[in-house]
């Protein structure tokens, strides 16, 4: 699916197009921003043109016998464009409407990167070959190969300057390099990570358009962005985020709620400063798979994953102290009082001091959720049921009441701050509040929901709860100015404003 975004008013689309029956590569568009044309990996066909404000085609896409990666439009008429794709060809082709005029075969792999220069005199193309293919804009004949040698790894991406004297390219080899196209020689390198490294490798790269710093940034396999300027051998700026589904989300163990710490399906595991919306990436080694559910305390954050490990980060290093601690089987969840740890697993709770096992325990049930406060200890059981538990200074368990749920399991737990109320989240949306203590049922009329409840959060007063759905949300926190951090599988956290509350 394309969609076509007005600038001025992000909350709507100007158009939504189905483009071919498959994965979209690549856009582009011409220079009167009138016609785009989106490539990808289709089943019957590789792309279209189309007009943008009504979805109509202007042209065919062919050439191609397998996918296609990138497209470039020549920003002046005669319109042109070019295609690139993984058998090795440059498909051109004259416009508008555009059609197909013919192909070269320069490159001997896969063509990953197309560029038009400003001025649309020029066509560059990159590939899996490292070959960097100069072409004539406006015939589309091959002119000349630069950088031979330069690059030791697939080139991913090529962007020109502004001027179109240079152009950029960012490679597998964990470079970035910026060329004089007219010498067709390297002006500068960027090199990233000191040591091999996959998520090093620079997979996108754009000349920011519209400066006069003359801003390139680039985008690493592991997400980052980097911001270089010319002649300056270090990066300006690096911006850290998520590329995988956040999994979960917890506010910083002071409670004031500045702080935010997310981590994610591929183990990891960042922290966000509230106001400013800067990511940091936790240093040291990560979990291995996705990070279960985070709990913190003592300037500790404890963060629990499917590798089956509890690991600990520092919260004003940001780094991942000592060894992970493995657990006996995967986690559920995790959460800290008076000084314990307690993670719930398949097989049942194991209570941690520091990074020191104290007290394992088993049950005659499968925990799903947990979540402690003071003494107290509540766990979710697969019967449909939440098992409260007085806790020991050494961690040992007596079970003091069973509360029933009759209308599904129990899939997220949180007392509130001040210990008051324990919220118990289920399988099919209900959500059930109870007064910790005498354990009589508060509320069970909260059931926005219509799918599991996967997170919980109270604010500071204990008056509201915001909670998470498995429908693309993940995990959820208030934080501070009585606002709401969601994140979820799209990889973004988000800051909601929370008003008109009752």
């Amino acid at each position: 699916m394309l969609k076509v975004w007005e600038p001025e008013s992000i909350e709507s689309t100007r158009g939504e197009y189905g483009i071919i029956s498959g994965r979209l590569n690549d856009i582009a568009w011409d220079g009167e921003s009138q016609r785009v044309i989106a490539v990808g990996d289709g089943r019957e066909q590789f792309g279209r043109c189309i007009t943008a404000d009504s979805g109509n085609s202007v042209g065919e896409i062919i050439g191609h016998s397998k996918s296609v990666n990138a497209v470039a439009m020549k920003p002046q008429r005669p319109f042109r464009a070019a295609t690139v794709g993984d058998d090795g060809n440059m498909v051109f082709y004259h416009g508008a409407p555009y059609k197909f005029n013919n192909k070269s075969a320069q490159h001997t792999g896969f063509v990953l990167g197309a560029a038009y220069s400003p001025d649309g005199s020029s066509l560059v193309t990159v590939g899996a070959d490292k070959r960097i293919q100069l072409y004539d804009g406006k015939t589309g004949e091959p002119t000349k190969e630069i950088g031979q040698g330069e690059h030791s790894g697939s080139i991913f991406a090529v962007s020109w300057s502004p001027d179109g004297k240079k152009f950029v390219t960012a490679s597998a080899d964990q470079t970035v390099k910026l060329w004089d196209v007219d010498a067709g020689t390297v002006v500068q390198t960027w090199k990233f990570g000191e040591h091999v490294s996959v998520g090093d490798q620079q997979v996108g790269v754009v000349f920011v358009p519209g400066r006069s710093d003359g801003l390139i940034i680039s985008l690493s396999l592991a997400g980052n962005l980097a911001y270089l300027t010319e002649g300056k051998p270090e990066l300006a700026r690096v911006v850290y985020g998520h590329g995988k589904s956040i999994t979960a989300l917890s506010t910083g163990s002071d409670g004031k709620g500045a702080d935010l710490w997310s981590g994610s399906f591929d183990g990891r595991v960042c922290h966000w400063d509230v106001n400013s919306g800067i990511a940091t990436v936790v240093d040291g080694q990560a979990h291995t798979n996705q990070v279960s559910q985070f709990a913190t305390a003592d300037g500790k954050v404890l963060s629990a994953g499917w590798d089956d490990t509890l690991r600990i980060v520092d919260e004003s290093a940001k780094t991942f102290l000592g060894t992970s601690i493995k657990l006996q089987a995967q986690p559920k969840g995790v959460s800290a009082a008076n000084g314990l740890v307690y993670v719930a697993t398949y097989s049942g709770v194991s209570v941690y001091s520091g990074e020191k096992l104290v007290s394992e325990q088993s049950f005659d049930f499968t925990p799903g959720a947990i979540a402690a406060s003071g003494s107290f200890v509540a766990i979710g059981a697969n019967e449909n049921s939440v098992r409260i538990y007085n806790a020991s200074s050494n961690g040992k368990l007596e079970e003091v009441k069973s509360l029933s749920n009759p209308t599904g399991t129990i899939s997220a737990l949180a007392f509130s701050k001040d210990g008051s109320h324990l919220a118990a989240g289920n399988s099919v949306g209900k959500i059930y509040v109870y007064s910790a203590g005498s354990w009589e049922l508060v509320a069970d009329r909260w059931s926005a929901h219509t799918a599991r409840v996967t997170s919980i959060a109270w604010d500071d007063t204990g008056a509201y709860a915001a909670n998470a759905h498995k429908d693309g949300v993940n995990g959820v926190a208030w934080v501070e100015g009585g606002r709401v951090a969601s994140a979820g599988g799209d990889a973004n956290v988000k800051i909601w404003k929370v008003q008109n509350l009752p």
